[in-house]
């Protein structure tokens, strides 16, 4: 070993998890009820980039509590946990520029209804389960952001390093300087949500995207917003198609979700934007904000006040881009790997349930004295699991809706959810995706510039605004975490031939070009990175590399 490498403590566990979202917590809570039942002292640990449970945490939210009631029977009689506002009303609609048709009449499946879930905070959802997860026994260690996977002499995957700190913006060792701990574990589950950076690494290594489609994303924005009594419609839930993005060589949709936190109310409303668009000129920040003066939006936040804002990217690729989720050593869990229902705009259900089975899987291996292999039972009980029933329902709605966009692919694929929901197959086959979506993104050239019209401050807001609604925190001495591999290559192509969509794409104000000429300049500012992935995935040449900054930093998400 040189004499500069990092000397590092080394902790062991039966169980490593990494993340602490709905995945990785349900994982850890169904391996310690396994443990306790069996009168076993296993031991587990969650470590958590964020600065605590929850703080990173964003979705819509309107859960399916299949799982939860699977995972903690009576939660309901939990006067601790945060869902308290059933789905009362459930709406979808049409959106023109300013009507709307509503939908509700049409023949949709009964999946596709909202009643029997819940609307609320899923950060406080996480917190709660932080609780639940701690009383049982489980080691949770936030602000610990996993930097490395640790291999083991053979390539099985044995742990992973978390907590380097003091690493100055030059790359050189500052004073406070702590090179982390090794966090060694008989399995290793990585919950890291969409886009993970050491998941990404551990597919490369083992190639677990070999037999399925790319991934597809989303950019979902949200604010939430404290609303007056008179405006609020308890237990509302509606989404929405159509105005504003799906003229633009893009799909969207909108949501707008009635829920009270500790008694009082709250509107959540956000905008998804699918990020196979082609339009570089597509700012997706800016149509969320244009979404929200639609008369339909605006009647339930007028009055009220905005209190948070969010983004992140959230997976929709559904079943045709599920990795193999077991390699040496460890698993996917959660939305890592992609478990979200697209259709019904809801993934928290999956990603628990795949997290009690990476549980289950780990625990039977300890019982039969095995470590370190390749859980392929795992993969086995996920795909005999209501999840894949979940996803193979739907598995032909996103690829409809990429070709021939939201309303005509809807027409097409709910007979085909339809059949499948009831005979278990359908009219189409199984459709592709085909490529990614950086590479669905087309030269400026082939389009015009579009003009946004200015925030009000009322409704609407400047980017950097609602950037302080984040609480994002980064500490200013310390490497980028956005890694650009070939800076020639981005002025060449992401500015001269894409017009320099990053500065539109970025939720957080992160990326401009700055400058004329031979004094342009493509300008990182870091410390607004809201942690939301989203120039990993939609950069058009895959140039711009998310990784994890120092532990405690980016948003601090109250109640998103």
């Amino acid at each position: 070993m040189a004499d500069d490498a990092p000397q590092r403590e080394s902790m062991e566990y039966d169980l490593v998890i990494v993340g602490g979202g709905p995945a990785g917590l349900s994982a850890a809570i169904r391996f310690k009820q396994l443990a306790n039942e069996k009168g076993e002292d296993l031991s587990v640990v969650v470590l958590e980039k964020g600065g605590e449970i929850g703080a990173h945490i964003l979705s819509g939210i309107v859960l399916d509590p299949k799982a939860l009631d699977e995972l903690l029977p009576d939660w309901r009689n939990n006067s601790d946990c945060p869902l308290k506002t059933e789905v009362k009303i459930d709406r979808y609609k049409l959106l023109g520029e300013n009507g709307s048709a509503e939908l509700g009449w049409l023949p949709f499946p009964p999946l596709m209804s909202n009643h029997g879930c819940y609307a609320g905070s899923l950060a406080n959802v996480c917190r709660w389960l932080g609780r639940e997860a701690e009383a049982l026994g489980v080691e949770i260690y936030p602000g610990f952001a996993a930097s490395e996977v640790v291999y083991d002499a053979e390539g099985v995957v044995r742990g992973v390093v978390a907590g380097v700190m003091g690493i100055g913006a030059d790359g050189q060792k500052k004073a406070d300087y702590e090179p982390g701990m090794e966090l060694l574990g008989k399995y290793v589950l990585f919950a890291e949500g969409a886009r993970g950076s050491l998941t990404k690494q551990i597919m490369n290594q083992f190639n677990l995207q070999a037999d399925c489609d790319p991934q597809k994303f989303g950019i979902g924005l949200k604010e939430v917003w404290s609303v007056p009594e008179e405006i609020f419609v308890d237990g509302l839930v509606q989404h929405s198609f159509g105005w504003p993005v799906q003229d633009k060589d893009g799909n969207g949709g909108g949501f707008l979700y009635h829920f009270r936190d500790n008694g009082e109310p709250f509107v959540s409303v956000g905008y998804v934007v699918h990020l196979n668009y082609k339009n570089p000129y597509l700012a997706p920040y800016q149509e969320f904000q244009r979404y929200k003066h639609h008369p339909d939006i605006r009647r339930y936040l007028e009055g009220g006040k905005r209190v948070a804002y969010g983004a992140r990217a959230i997976t929709s690729g559904g079943l045709q881009s599920i990795p193999k989720l077991s390699f040496p050593g460890g698993a996917l869990i959660g939305c890592c790997a992609g478990f979200v229902n697209l259709p019904r705009i809801k993934g928290t259900h999956n990603a628990m349930k795949t997290g009690m089975l990476g549980a289950e899987s780990v625990f039977a291996a300890l019982q039969a004295g095995r470590s370190g292999d390749e859980m392929t039972e795992y993969d086995d009980a996920m795909h005999s699991s209501w999840v894949q029933k979940d996803l193979s329902t739907v598995r032909n709605m996103k690829p409809l809706m990429s070709r021939f966009g939201t309303m005509i692919g809807a027409m097409i694929g709910v007979p085909d959810m339809w059949l499948r929901s009831l005979m278990g197959f359908g009219f189409l086959p199984t459709l592709k995706h085909g490529k990614t979506d950086a590479a669905s993104l087309k030269p400026a050239k082939d389009y015009k510039p579009i003009a946004y019209p200015k925030p009000d401050g009322v409704l609407s807001f400047d980017k950097l605004t609602n950037v302080s609604f984040t609480n994002t925190f980064h500490g200013e001495d310390q490497p980028c975490h956005l890694i650009v591999k070939d800076m020639a290559l981005q002025k060449a192509s992401e500015h001269d031939v894409y017009a320099g969509p990053s500065a539109r794409y970025c939720p957080a104000g992160v990326y401009e070009w700055i400058g004329e000429g031979a004094d342009l300049k493509f300008q990182i500012n870091a410390q607004n990175c809201i942690h939301c992935k989203t120039c990993d995935i939609k950069d058009p040449n895959q140039n711009i590399t998310w990784t994890v900054p120092e532990g405690g930093g980016g948003p601090a998400y109250p109640n998103m």
